[in-house]
């Protein structure tokens, strides 16, 4: 049995797709979960932003069973915590509103202690999944971040959904991409090329889907920090983000 801790679209569809397999901890009910000897994942189905509280919530003995898989660059908010070594993942799936059924996507990707727990879980109910190396998945997490960030902010610069990006704004999009690649990949020690391709792919897969700038630290914050740090010019990312009143 897998934990889920939050009732949100995600957590609540994987509890609504086999409550025997995933069992539902949201604010106020089924804590006590938790106080099972160590040894079954923990999957957090929060908020980036609520990662800490659950944490705080979680006893110390537990926390290595801990399974994260938000989106965003959370390697420096796990090395903070010590959690450098739980399991980690990456959720290729939609749930469109809370309560609304699971449209599986891709393969989603899981390292650790219980990834094949993990993987094991999610394809007994039809949820494609696979154990991958650390260093695959630090790919895929890059990639995967890039396309949050670089749509995100090109749907917001221009007022327009992913599949208007690579039609009417390919030149940009491209100068973008390779600035935070730029960054990303030496940070995380991957390459990743021909990206650009792969993410215009995929956009083309959702065109109307429109994207914004959101979860600022974990996101395109994190490049505009590392960038700093790493004397890097990022000089699209720069200006775009100032053409939507970020810095």
């Amino acid at each position: 049995m897998i934990v889920v801790v939050g009732a949100g679209r995600i957590g609540g569809a994987l509890h609504q797709r086999d409550p025997d397999q995933f069992a539902l901890v949201d604010r106020h009910h089924g804590w006590e979960l938790l106080e099972a000897e160590p040894g079954s994942p923990i999957l957090l189905a929060v908020r980036n932003d609520d990662l800490l509280a659950v944490l705080e919530r979680v006893p110390a003995r537990r926390r290595a069973d801990l399974v994260i898989a938000q989106n965003g660059m959370l390697r420096p908010w796990l090395r903070e915590h010590g959690l450098t070594q739980v399991t980690r993942g990456l959720l290729f799936m939609a749930v469109p509103t809370r309560g609304a059924a699971i449209e599986p996507g891709g393969e989603s990707p899981f390292f650790g202690p219980h990834a094949e727990a993990m993987v094991r879980a999610f394809t007994r109910v039809g949820l494609p999944a696979a154990v991958v190396s650390a260093q695959d998945f630090a790919g895929i997490e890059l990639e995967k971040l890039i396309w949050n960030c670089a749509f995100g902010l090109c749907c917001e610069a221009f007022n327009c959904d992913v599949g208007t990006v690579v039609l009417d704004h390919a030149q940009q999009l491209r100068a973008l991409v390779a600035e935070l690649l730029a960054v990303g990949g030496p940070a995380l020690d991957v390459e990743l090329e021909p990206l650009v391709d792969r993410l215009c792919a995929y956009s083309r897969s959702i065109p109307s889907y429109q994207g914004a700038v959101k979860e600022w630290p974990w996101r395109n914050g994190w490049f505009v920090l590392t960038a700093r740090e790493r004397g890097v010019a990022t000089p699209t990312h720069d200006r775009l983000l100032a053409a939507v009143g970020r810095s």
